[in-house]
């Protein structure tokens, strides 16, 4: 018999909250600011990268967010200088993701 058998047989009227697994608070991950982030365009030795400046999170929250677009765009990229930059032209999706994740996006460039 485990925890939640006991508390059944000790609270046969209570019943608990439903969890939906697949809701989530996107504002939960990351530190999200008021001002826009800049999603600029950029070529770097002829190949194209996405620079996102302009966001004032702490430095592990520039590790998420790093990691996060990298692992949903499946590409490379790094964190430098108070930049995230990622490599090739995904400007549309991190737009989106980042959107979504509650953040306000300008598109800067090209």
């Amino acid at each position: 018999m485990d925890l939640k058998d006991q508390l059944k047989d000790a609270f046969p009227e209570h019943e608990p909250p439903k969890e939906d697994k697949n809701k989530q608070d996107p504002k939960s991950d990351f530190w999200v600011q008021e001002d826009e982030l800049l999603c600029k365009y950029e070529k770097r030795k002829g190949k194209p990268v996405i620079i996102i400046d302009n966001y004032t999170g702490a430095e592990k929250d520039f590790k998420k967010l790093t990691k996060l677009l990298k692992k949903k765009l499946s590409t490379g990229g790094s964190h430098k200088n108070e930049q995230i930059i990622i490599q090739g032209d995904f400007r549309k999706k991190i737009m989106e993701i980042l959107s979504k994740k509650g953040f306000s996006v300008k598109r800067v460039g090209g």
